[in-house]
Protein backbone atom coordinates (compact mmCIF):
# COMPACT_ATOMS: atom_id res chain seq x y z
CA UNK A 1 0.00 0.00 0.00
CA UNK A 2 1.26 3.35 -0.53
CA UNK A 3 1.55 6.63 1.96
CA UNK A 4 0.31 9.94 0.84
CA UNK A 5 1.91 13.36 1.64
CA UNK A 6 0.14 16.17 0.69
CA UNK A 7 1.77 19.97 0.65
CA UNK A 8 1.12 23.39 -1.36
CA UNK A 9 -1.92 24.77 0.55
CA UNK A 10 -1.77 28.06 1.65
CA UNK A 11 -3.54 31.80 1.68
CA UNK A 12 -4.84 33.08 -1.93
CA UNK A 13 -6.44 35.81 -3.33
CA UNK A 14 -9.32 34.52 -5.79
CA UNK A 15 -8.57 34.29 -8.80
CA UNK A 16 -5.12 33.53 -7.83
CA UNK A 17 -2.88 30.12 -8.44
CA UNK A 18 -2.15 27.12 -6.36
CA UNK A 19 -0.47 24.00 -7.18
CA UNK A 20 -0.89 21.18 -4.93
CA UNK A 21 1.56 18.43 -4.74
CA UNK A 22 0.89 15.18 -3.37
CA UNK A 23 4.24 12.22 -2.16
CA UNK A 24 3.50 8.66 -2.21
CA UNK A 25 6.01 6.47 -0.91
CA UNK A 26 5.72 2.34 -1.93
CA UNK A 27 6.98 0.84 -4.99
CA UNK A 28 3.22 0.27 -6.32
CA UNK A 29 2.51 3.83 -7.17
CA UNK A 30 2.13 3.20 -10.82
CA UNK A 31 -0.90 -0.01 -9.85
CA UNK A 32 -3.01 3.20 -8.02
CA UNK A 33 -4.95 5.31 -9.64
CA UNK A 34 -4.87 9.08 -7.54
CA UNK A 35 -7.38 11.58 -6.77
CA UNK A 36 -8.27 14.77 -4.82
CA UNK A 37 -10.59 15.56 -3.02
CA UNK A 38 -11.90 18.44 -0.33
CA UNK A 39 -13.89 19.30 2.89
CA UNK A 40 -14.78 22.55 3.60
CA UNK A 41 -15.77 23.50 7.09
CA UNK A 42 -19.25 22.02 7.51
CA UNK A 43 -19.44 20.11 4.66
CA UNK A 44 -19.35 16.36 3.70
CA UNK A 45 -15.75 15.92 1.56
CA UNK A 46 -16.32 15.77 -1.81
CA UNK A 47 -14.34 14.37 -5.38
CA UNK A 48 -12.31 17.26 -6.96
CA UNK A 49 -10.15 15.21 -9.76
CA UNK A 50 -8.94 11.62 -10.57
CA UNK A 51 -6.70 10.81 -12.98
CA UNK A 52 -6.02 7.03 -14.05
CA UNK A 53 -2.98 4.76 -13.12
CA UNK A 54 -0.99 5.69 -16.53
CA UNK A 55 -2.49 9.39 -16.47
CA UNK A 56 -4.30 8.76 -19.92
CA UNK A 57 -7.90 9.59 -18.70
CA UNK A 58 -8.64 12.23 -15.74
CA UNK A 59 -12.02 13.31 -15.07
CA UNK A 60 -13.15 16.32 -12.45
CA UNK A 61 -16.21 17.88 -10.85
CA UNK A 62 -18.05 20.24 -12.66
CA UNK A 63 -17.56 22.46 -9.96
CA UNK A 64 -13.66 22.91 -10.95
CA UNK A 65 -13.92 21.61 -14.90
CA UNK A 66 -11.23 24.20 -16.95
CA UNK A 67 -9.89 25.50 -13.76
CA UNK A 68 -8.66 22.70 -11.94
CA UNK A 69 -5.87 20.39 -13.63
CA UNK A 70 -4.50 17.19 -12.73
CA UNK A 71 -1.51 15.75 -13.43
CA UNK A 72 0.95 12.76 -11.88
CA UNK A 73 4.39 11.85 -12.38
CA UNK A 74 5.07 7.96 -11.74
CA UNK A 75 8.88 8.53 -12.56
CA UNK A 76 8.73 10.28 -9.09
CA UNK A 77 5.65 8.96 -7.23
CA UNK A 78 3.85 12.66 -7.06
CA UNK A 79 0.93 14.15 -7.75
CA UNK A 80 -0.47 17.21 -8.77
CA UNK A 81 -3.91 19.48 -8.76
CA UNK A 82 -2.91 22.72 -10.67
CA UNK A 83 -5.60 25.04 -9.47
CA UNK A 84 -6.42 28.48 -11.45
CA UNK A 85 -8.76 31.17 -10.88
CA UNK A 86 -9.79 30.28 -7.29
CA UNK A 87 -12.96 31.40 -5.80
CA UNK A 88 -13.66 31.85 -1.64
CA UNK A 89 -16.20 28.36 -2.17
CA UNK A 90 -12.40 26.17 -3.20
CA UNK A 91 -11.58 27.06 0.18
CA UNK A 92 -11.14 23.54 1.77
CA UNK A 93 -9.13 21.21 3.31
CA UNK A 94 -7.65 19.16 0.24
CA UNK A 95 -6.83 15.57 0.40
CA UNK A 96 -4.91 13.35 -1.49
CA UNK A 97 -6.31 9.90 -2.34
CA UNK A 98 -5.16 6.68 -4.09
CA UNK A 99 -7.52 3.68 -4.91
CA UNK A 100 -6.67 0.43 -7.21
CA UNK A 101 -10.04 1.04 -8.86
CA UNK A 102 -10.26 5.00 -10.88
CA UNK A 103 -14.09 4.64 -10.39
CA UNK A 104 -14.03 4.44 -6.70
CA UNK A 105 -11.94 7.63 -6.34
CA UNK A 106 -15.67 9.61 -6.90
CA UNK A 107 -16.69 7.80 -3.37
CA UNK A 108 -15.06 9.16 -0.59
CA UNK A 109 -16.10 6.37 1.58
CA UNK A 110 -14.95 3.78 -0.62
CA UNK A 111 -11.19 4.74 -1.24
CA UNK A 112 -8.51 2.76 -0.64
CA UNK A 113 -5.67 5.25 1.00
CA UNK A 114 -5.57 8.79 2.22
CA UNK A 115 -3.03 11.79 2.90
CA UNK A 116 -3.47 14.03 5.52
CA UNK A 117 -4.62 16.98 4.20
CA UNK A 118 -3.69 20.68 3.09
CA UNK A 119 -5.63 23.69 3.92
CA UNK A 120 -6.19 26.14 0.85
CA UNK A 121 -7.92 29.22 1.79
CA UNK A 122 -8.98 31.70 -0.67
CA UNK A 123 -9.94 35.09 0.72
CA UNK A 124 -11.63 38.00 -1.55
Amino acid sequence: QVQLVESGGGLVQAGGSLRLSCAASGRSFGSYAMGWLRQAPGKEREFVAAISESGGRTYYADSVKGRFTISRDNDNNMVYLQMNSLKYDDTAVYYCAADRTFGVLRIARSIEVWGQGTLVTVFT
